[in-house]
């Protein structure tokens, strides 16, 4: 399993990792943790939508956009709270 996950540079560790291959292209999904302290940046970066994926552990390149997304019902705005996170991540084919 793959520890962490680089979406556009940024490190993200990872407690849960898969890896599919549809039609010769790469999906990835990811679950994490967001806390309050890092919930900003994280909103931010995921709003980007697209992004260079990179999986150090799996030597996986590819430039990727979300296609699945979902968080717990957690108020991130509360200061030591800690939110779980899921994004799946499909490799866009050259042309799109």
């Amino acid at each position: 399993m793959a520890q962490s996950i680089k979406l556009n540079d940024h490190i993200i560790n990872v407690e849960n990792y898969e890896e599919q291959n549809i039609n010769g292209l790469t999906q990835v999904s990811v679950d994490f943790k967001v806390t309050s302290e890092n919930y900003h940046e994280i909103a931010v970066l995921l709003y980007e939508g697209t992004f260079n994926v990179d999986v150090p552990d799996k030597n996986l390149n590819f430039n990727g956009t979300i296609t699945q997304y979902y968080t717990s019902v957690t108020n991130l705005y509360k200061e030591g709270e800690i939110g779980d996170y899921h994004v799946t991540l499909m490799e866009v084919s050259v042309g799109n």
